[in-house]
Order: structure tokens, then sequence, then C-alpha cells
């Protein structure tokens, strides 16, 4: 009876003191309940209670060849934008989520809240692309950001053939954007400046 009741009471102990998952962490190959895995088709279901606005094609010049997926929280709350890596086939797989909702993080604490300085202590940045109004900074992982020439020096903002190092760029430039390109081993690589 003892031996039983001490059981129960290390179960129970076990149970409540488990770690209760984030539901706003961002993992390798998951985000919340978007898993890498995930197919268009199952959006709907996975995000039934959130509002899932579907703009299939929209866009102008270079943006109408993508289908989008935008996740709306009940109260109106954009949470991400997601990019397939096909148009026109709910048996896609996602490519590329655009986090909108500064809740979400890394395990490292990397939220759209976050600056350069956050970026640059927690991980190793591959590349830094100068694009005509920002700066795409990709780094070992899904992960890649985008900061506004307007963080800049003056006289770094207007010439897109500056090659700008990290050196450059201010500790306090905020992230403007936070983007997870997930890669699939049946598809070629493509550059993440692609999405900009």
């Amino acid at each position: 009876m003892k031996k039983s009741l001490f059981l129960g009471l290390i179960v129970a102990c076990l149970t409540s003191c488990a770690k209760k998952e984030d539901p706003f962490l961002i993992q390798k190959d998951r985000i919340g309940q978007l898993s890498k895995d995930v197919t268009v088709k199952q959006l709907d279901s996975i995000f039934a209670n959130d509002s899932l606005v579907k703009r299939i094609g929209e866009g102008d010049y270079i943006e109408a060849g993508k289908d989008r997926y935008l996740v709306f929280e009940k109260k109106g709350r954009h949470v991400f934008t997601l990019t397939p890596r096909q148009q026109h086939d709910e048996n896609e797989k996602i490519k590329t989520i655009q986090i909108h909702d500064s809740r979400y993080k890394t395990a490292k604490g990397i939220s759209l809240n976050s600056t350069f300085k956050d970026i640059r202590e927690n991980y190793k940045i591959k590349n830094i692309y100068n694009t005509m109004k920002n700066l795409v900074i990709t780094v070992n992982g899904e992960e890649f950001f985008t900061i506004d020439k307007k963080e800049l020096p003056e006289d770094l903002r207007y010439d897109m053939s500056l090659t700008i190092e990290a050196i450059q760029i201010p500790d306090i430039a905020k992230i403007k954007q936070f983007m997870i390109n997930w890669k699939h081993k049946e598809t070629v690589d493509t550059d993440e400046k692609d999405e900009q």
C-alpha cells in the first residue's frame, strides 16, 4: 500500500513538473502547431480555431506567381504568412513562413522585438544581401531577417552595389521582417534573397 502510494506521488510529481511546451517556440522544422511536413490541404484543419485567408496567385509582377496563406487569430492579430513551394497544389509543403507576431521566439530568444546585436551575438552570420530598401541577413539555419536600410548610417543607404559588413550595422538596428525558409530534400535550394 505504502509502495503504491509512493509511486503514485512520484508519477504525479513528474507529470506536474514536466515542462509544458511553449506554443510560441520556433524550433527546427516546427513553429507552434505548424511543422515542416504539413501540406497546404492540412492548413484549414490546423488553423481551424484561427482565420485563414487564402491569396491564390495574387499580387503584382513578381509576386503574382505565389500563393500566400495569411493566418490571423480570431481577435485579428496577424500571426503568419505562409508560402508553399509551388502554387495551385494542395499537396505542396510550406516553404517560407513570415512571422508577424512578436510572441514567437527562437530557443535563443530572437523575435521581431530583437535587434541586430541580438542576431550577431546568437548566430553566425552567413550572408548580408544589400537590396534596394533592406538588408537581408541569412544565418546558419532556417532563419533569416531583414533590416530596413533607414537603420543604417546615411552613407550606406542608397548604393546597392556596396558590400555591407556586420560591423557597419548599428547594434540597435531593429528587425523589420523575420522569416523561416524550410528546405525540402526533393527541391534544389534557392537563395533566401529571392524572397525579397
